[in-house]
């Protein structure tokens, strides 16, 4: 959680001492000083040459109290919850109490959640009600976490939003409307568009890029209208504040000594509070000797920043990461400095009260001025100065990116699946409260990651098994609920699932269920390990099914057994695998290598010598002196585009005192990357149906074992079968690591295309920035890196290729008709505060991501690319057991996606009324269903799928059982949205005349949120 104080004030020229560029280095380096206020009050008039001639008093300086809560970084949530979390809550709410002028402000839910249920005593939990009552205590942003912008999908910042808003509303029947998002390393286009969905007023940022800053804060731009989606425009605007220079924490040193500035309670100790009470760097006590010192001090910065905003509304926080675990002695010592401020308001200019953010974005709305519009770009990447340029984390911790982005996979499908269950099966024998606890284990850990210090892999490798830990615990859960649902639904025992090494090993029949999570018909292949080769596979009915078995790349000792299932929407089929020596075998695939080819030598100038791998879609060309790729040709128009892939190194310094350093947070190379492989074996695998190329990269002709490994797969599907999707991509699966120290490996893919290196990639799987090449002085490389969460591309006139990903990385453009992707990363350097808070990034992992390679036209590549990123990210779950029991499907139009269907189990009234007189209940709410649909594609994208789509959701969901009731909510369902009355800010450019839209239309790149309620059966 983030609090903090903010001070409206009048403008004037005052000035501090801290200047730009120290504090640039200092947040940059020093990351616990960094605070974030949780909401401002009012502010002061403009500045004027002697306020002490006016006829009225000055307007009040508002201070927001407040501090900011890592969900994770250095400390695990444990470890934060003892040393320090839990007595920020309870002495600010006892200290709220004691004066009725003071306020604080609250964001992240987690450890509230944590201090409510097992530290809070009844006597708090009435205080919290009493204070929220009374506008002394405000949630904002309400999430569970503050989430990273940049790496983070839209499904899984959804997710983290509606768990902390549907504790809110349930406990105090509170909505946040309020954003606070200051510490995430650069802002997205996406959040300020999430944030008016959730029904946000106005929106609070910080991190962005220091030069732009700085001409903003000179220009006095830092406030605007931002329109954050380009289809949605006006209609989902929200205003937005940039903090200035000094961000989101109190200045952190004062002139007059050598201690901070305004930390009375100093700085939390890890792991135990001291005993003594006695803090390091606690701020000299006010006193009257120094009390004229401090409020000199805060009314320069006060003015200094008045300078640098539209109207006279200043807002000061007070606070920072980890403060007020001894609200008592905040709170005692602020009281008399603003209390002198204010009896000396004639001399200083301004009057200064607490405040909360809502009460500084209400000031600044009560002016009534037309702001500027920013369009939906987005403040990505983020540098705070020329060699500090924040784009490793977009790839740090490749695995844990990987497990938290297919343990969201998971939880979109076991909520769709339990939901199903529970309106299918209401007598079913499983308990649905027990469920509910499972599926709110993966909730809570997936939530949980989002934190901006937990999948960008900035945290410490302590913290980052926490995150892991729960992510497997939930993961666990979730896998033993479905796989008990199938039991049920067939009456039978509860059996623990086969183990995916077991199968087929005993010889005897066995079955795959394989379920379809995304609300479309596909037809895709699904891969299980197996012990032997000769096998069949059957479908319910008796039919052989397509399938083929091949030796595994990974161990000589397991087969690779790919099974061809055509599924309909959140649908599922068992597939019998039975062991089998007849012509209805699975197809064996035939496996050929290729001599490993030496990259140094220089072979005499002669025709090249190809040889071609092919499917319906594509023929891939290889190069036989290299074993690389060489070209693809595009079959429908036979167009063929140059494509050749290669492994490389960025070389990066790890002292200090030699220059700028990589480490988890920062990339900084020494120079352009460099080739890391002289030798490159091949192995071809030719299939009827799977045809897989492995390319082993070897540092020398030499070596034995190699360090990078890449495997394509290209599908056939068989007549009968819709293999569009399918056959259109390039599965790429890449093996990289262990690296060395000091390393990070990027993966280029360079062709023939004109594209002027320009880049475009996605904002969180939502949206598309184009992402042109910027030379700057220093650092160039580095600055050019964006963060990939789904989507990369880069096109010519007339032709696209598309890079989609299974997790987040950092891309770039270095060239003309390049894009490389960053997989990995293993650094060590000897910043002293790196090693501290061990933040080297010494990871000696091995990761494998996979990506999708589509390439073809402009026009079909539209098509195909946003589904097929869903498709990737939202692969069938394969269990295994007996299953006997059929559903009609849910199926969407193909330019709609199903985003949400799950039984969230809130206990809060839909009636706001209602919930506010009592805001408990008994029991989970088991009748109501969440159900979010989100149009795919942006207008103007496609002529056809970018059409508005009408949905009638009683024949949509009819698989579902007989709808009876919908309501319409707000993105985290906390609103009714037909209530929800966000504040419309006036710009200088006059709204757009609206279309008449139909109650259940869905207009392009609309997220439409739902309470559906069924007929009981």
């Amino acid at each position: 959680m983030r609090v903090e104080t903010l001070i409206f004030t009048q403008r004037s020229l005052g000035s501090i001492s801290l200047s730009l560029k120290s504090l640039i280095k200092v947040n940059a380096n020093r990351k616990l000083l960094f605070i974030t206020p949780r909401r401002h009050r009012n502010a002061v008039a403009r500045s004027l040459p002697s306020l002490t001639r006016m006829q009225f008093p000055p307007p009040p300086v508002v201070i927001t109290s407040g501090f900011h809560m890592d969900v994770g970084w250095v400390y695990t949530v444990q470890e934060s919850m003892h040393a320090y979390a839990a007595n920020v809550y309870t002495t600010v709410v006892e200290e709220l109490m004691k004066g009725k002028q003071r306020k604080f402000i609250a964001v992240e839910q987690e450890f509230f959640r944590l201090w409510w249920d097992a530290v809070a005593t009844d006597v708090h939990k009435q205080q919290v009600h009493q204070l929220l009552q009374e506008g002394r205590l405000e949630f904002v942003i309400g999430g569970q976490v503050m989430h990273d912008e940049a790496v983070t999908l839209i499904d899984d910042q959804i997710l983290q939003l509606t768990e902390g808003h549907g504790f809110l509303y349930e406990t105090f029947g509170v909505r946040p409307q309020f954003s606070w998002h200051v510490d995430p390393f650069g802002a997205s286009a996406t959040t300020p568009t999430l944030f008016a969905l959730a029904g946000f007023n106005a929106h609070l940022i910080s991190r962005i890029d220091y030069d732009l800053k700085t001409d903003m804060q000179k220009n006095k731009k830092l406030q605007f209208v931002w329109r954050g989606s380009p289809s949605l425009s006006e209609s989902q605007e929200i205003f937005t504040h940039v903090m200035d220079q000094y961000s989101y924490c109190t200045p952190s040193q004062i002139p007059f000594s050598n201690r901070s500035g305004f930390y009375w309670n100093g700085f939390a100790v890890f792991p135990d509070p001291p005993k003594d009470g006695v803090y390091p760097n606690m701020s000299l006590p006010v006193t009257d000797a120094n009390i004229g010192l401090y409020a000199q001090t805060m009314v320069a910065n006060i003015k200094q920043r008045a300078a640098w905003f539209r109207t006279s509304d200043v807002l000061w926080p007070w606070g920072c990461d980890k403060q007020f675990f001894n609200a008592s002695v905040q709170f005692s010592n602020m009281d008399l400095l603003l209390d002198y401020i204010n009896e000396h308001s004639a001399e200083f200019g301004v009057t200064v009260q607490y405040a909360t953010v809502g009460d500084y974005f209400q000031a600044v709305y009560n002016r009534n001025l037309a702001w500027e519009i920013r369009d939906s770009q987005d403040f990505l990447p983020y540098s705070t100065e020329p060699f500090q340029a924040w784009t490793g984390f977009y790839t740090s911790r490749s695995t844990l990116k990987g497990v938290a982005r297919r343990a969201s996979s998971l939880l979109h499908a076991a909520e769709a699946f339990f939901t199903q269950y529970v309106h299918k099966q209401p007598a079913g024998s499983i308990c649905k409260c027990q469920a509910l606890k499972q599926l709110q284990s993966l909730r809570w850990a997936v939530s949980e990651v989002q934190h901006h210090d937990g999948i960008t892999g900035t945290e410490s490798p302590k913290v980052k098994d926490m995150y892991m830990d729960h992510l497997m615990y939930g993961m666990f859960n979730v896998k033993k609920l479905m796989a008990s649902i199938i039991l049920d639904m067939n009456n039978r025992r509860r059996l623990a699932p086969l183990p995916l090494s077991d199968l087929c090993a005993a010889g005897s029949d066995q079955y795959v269920f394989v379920y379809n999570p995304l609300a479309w018909n596909i037809t895709t292949f699904v891969m299980v390990s197996v012990g032997h080769p000769s096998l069949s596979v059957w479908d319910e009915l008796g039919r052989s099914v397509p399938a083929q078995v091949q030796g595994s790349a990974e161990s000589p000792f397991t087969y690779d057994l790919y099974i061809l299932v055509s599924i309909s929407g959140l649908s599922y089929r068992k597939y019998s695998i039975k062991p089998s020596a007849g012509k209805q075998s699975a197809f064996i695939g035939r496996s050929v290598k290729y001599k490993q080819k030496d990259m140094t030598r220089r072979y005499r100038k002669r025709r090249q010598r190809l040889f071609p791998v092919a499917n319906n879609c594509y023929e891939v060309m290889f190069d036989q002196d290299t074993n690389l790729m060489h070209s693809i040709t595009e079959r429908e128009t036979n167009q063929t585009v140059q494509v050749t892939q290669e492994f490389l190194e960025y070389h990066v310094n790890g002292d200090v005192k030699k220059g700028p350093i990589s480490d988890n947070y920062l990339f900084a190379p020494n120079a352009s990357a460099v080739p890391v492989s002289k030798a490159v074996g091949l192995e071809v695998v030719f299939g009827s149906l799977v045809t897989e190329i492995r390319q082993y990269f070897y540092s020398n002709a030499t070596a034995l074992e190699y360090t990078y490994a890449m495997y394509t797969r290209m599908y056939r599907v068989p007549e009968g079968y819709d293999g569009k999707w399918l056959c259109r991509r390039l599965e790429q699966e890449y093996s990289a690591g262990p690296v060395e120290l000091n390393r990070e490996a990027v993966l280029r893919t360079s062709t023939n295309l004109s594209t002027g290196q320009l880049l475009y990639t996605d904002n969180n799987g939502y949206q598309i920035q184009k992402r042109p090449f910027k030379a700057y002085v220093n650092n160039t490389v580095a600055r050019n890196y964006y963060p990939m969460v789904q989507t990369a591309y880069i096109e010519d006139d007339s032709t696209r290729l598309v890079l989609l990903a299974d997790r987040a990385h950092g891309v770039s453009s270095q060239a003309n008709g390049q894009v490389e992707v960053m997989l990995h990363r293993r650094l060590w350097n000897n910043l002293e505060w790196d090693l501290n808070y061990n933040l080297t990034l010494n990871d000696t992992s091995v990761v494998r991501p996979v990506f999708w390679l589509i390439l073809g036209t402009k026009s079909t590549t539209k098509m195909l690319y946003r589904p097929s990123g869903l498709a990737l990210g939202h692969r069938p779950v394969v269990m295994f057991g007996a299953l006997a029991v059929h559903r009609p499907p849910v199926t969407v139009p193909p330019n709609l996606h199903l985003q949400t269907l799950s039984i969230p189990g809130w206990k809060y009234s839909s009636n706001h009324s209602e919930q506010t007189r009592s805001v408990h209940t008994a029991d989970a709410d088991f009748s109501r269903v969440l159900l979010r649909i989100m149009h795919l594609y942006e207008v103007g994208e496609d002529p056809v799928l970018s059409q508005p789509v009408v949905v009638n959701l009683k024949s949509l969901l009819k698989g579902l059982g007989s709808v009876v009731l919908v309501e319409e909510r707000s993105l985290t369902g906390t609103w009714d949205i037909s209530a929800l009355k966000r504040w419309k800010w006036k710009t200088a450019q006059e709204p757009s005349k609206g279309t008449s839209t139909r109650w259940l239309t869905v207009h392009p790149k609309e997220i439409r949120t739902f309470f559906v309620y069924f007929q009981d059966e």
